[in-house]
């Protein structure tokens, strides 16, 4: 039974590594989407701060709505709840009109509009990534529990009862033969 368990867990930690795994490719993936988006967007910000002033587009910039409407829902895998976030992705209309504004400032605010979102899912994959982590810590701990302490204590109580029943068997047979040799 000890060793059907210690298969069991052992499966379901190589199913949350691979799990995981993909996790990290995703994160590193969206790591540098993130880092080309946000030099894209500074960029972009520092055309409008040369073109507009920094003032202005320090003012600007509270015209921009902070759309945090999101949504947290979790699905199992092998009994680990992830995250998932999920969102509209509106298209912000600035509060700005197109006297104060140009191209390089709506540019910048469409690029970091885009960073917010993948900021959400990059904390959606790294919360992913270490709740999973901590349960393949968990499920670790277990098969280890069994594989070093629990299966072999039983295995030795096993030998030691076949040991004892095979005694018990030999003394029965000797006083068999000694019953029949009277």
């Amino acid at each position: 039974l000890c060793e059907k368990g210690y298969e069991l867990l052992d499966k379901k930690r190589t199913v949350l590594i691979k799990e995981m795994f993909v996790f990290v490719d995703k994160a590193k993936n969206m790591h540098n989407e993130i880092y080309k988006v946000i030099s894209e967007g500074y960029a972009a910000l520092q055309k409008a701060n040369i073109t507009l002033g920094v003032k202005n587009v320090e003012d600007m910039s509270y015209g921009i709505p902070n759309d945090e409407h999101f949504e947290i829902l979790l699905r199992s895998v092998m009994g680990v709840d992830i995250p998932s976030l999920k969102y509209n992705k509106n298209d912000v209309q600035p509060a700005t009109g197109f006297y104060n504004t140009n191209a390089a400032f709506d540019e910048a605010r469409k690029k970091f509009e885009e960073v917010k979102f993948k900021i959400y899912e990059l904390a959606e994959l790294e919360n992913s990534i270490f709740k999973l982590a901590k349960e393949i810590e968990k499920t670790q701990k277990r098969t280890n529990a069994l594989e070093y302490i629990r299966i072999p204590h039983f295995k030795e109580e096993v030998k030691f009862i076949q040991e004892e029943l095979e005694e018990k068997e030999r003394e029965d047979f000797f006083r068999l033969k000694r019953l029949k040799g009277r």
